[in-house]
């Protein structure tokens, strides 16, 4: 891996953002020999979110999307890089004829684009994270009626996250059937990077 794909890679893990697919046995507890179960607490209801999101038809459209906006901008970075690239070489090459006032010059000219390419590959990571979040809190919106709405038909008083239950009766996780009612409201989404932060100088 080179250098600007490893700089890029970096930014998006850092904005929390991965392409893996999204696999049952990531979504789904495998079966213990020893399962923790008993029986139903009335009341009690259980949702993971992050499965709605992984599972929904919009949340998999949205993480497409996410995908293809950031292989665009990965595409950019890497034609800007090029010449960077070709510049650096011809520098490296050329550096033994120079004078030591020339190859200081030059080096610290080198390394200020460096650092503004590596300023430049920060903020497209952090766009990214931007843009997830946005869309993340548009399917949350769209998904509350759908949660709300199965929450009341299972006369739930409590509503838990199932990624955080250890164990128990999973009888009235609500997980399957708020991905069912979502993908009947809404199966994709439209929406294009968010543009970076305002500097404010502060």
């Amino acid at each position: 891996m080179n250098l600007h794909r490893s700089l890029f890679v970096a930014a998006l893990a850092a904005a929390g953002l991965s392409f893996a697919p999204v696999t049952p046995a990531q979504t789904a507890a495998a079966p213990a020999s020893h399962a923790l179960e008993g029986n139903p607490v009335p009341g009690v209801c259980m949702l993971s979110r992050e499965a709605v999101f992984a599972q929904s038809k919009v949340g998999q459209a949205a993480s497409e999307r996410l995908k293809q906006l950031a292989t665009q901008q990965q595409s950019v970075l890497e034609n800007q890089r090029k010449p960077l690239d070709a510049e650096i070489q011809a520098f490296q090459q050329k550096a033994a004829s120079l004078t030591e006032a020339q190859r200081q010059q030059q080096g610290q000219a080198l390394q200020q684009r460096m650092q503004a390419y590596q300023a430049q590959v920060n903020q497209v990571g952090e766009r990214i994270q931007l843009t997830r979040g946005k869309v993340m809190a548009q399917i949350g919106e769209q998904a509350q009626p759908v949660i709300a709405s199965s929450y009341a038909s299972h006369h739930c008083g409590l509503l838990l996250n199932r990624d955080a239950v250890l164990g128990g009766n999973t009888s009235n996780d609500l997980t399957g059937e708020v991905v069912r009612g979502l993908d009947g409201k809404i199966t994709t989404l439209n929406f294009n990077l968010e543009p970076a932060p305002a500097n404010t100088g502060k």
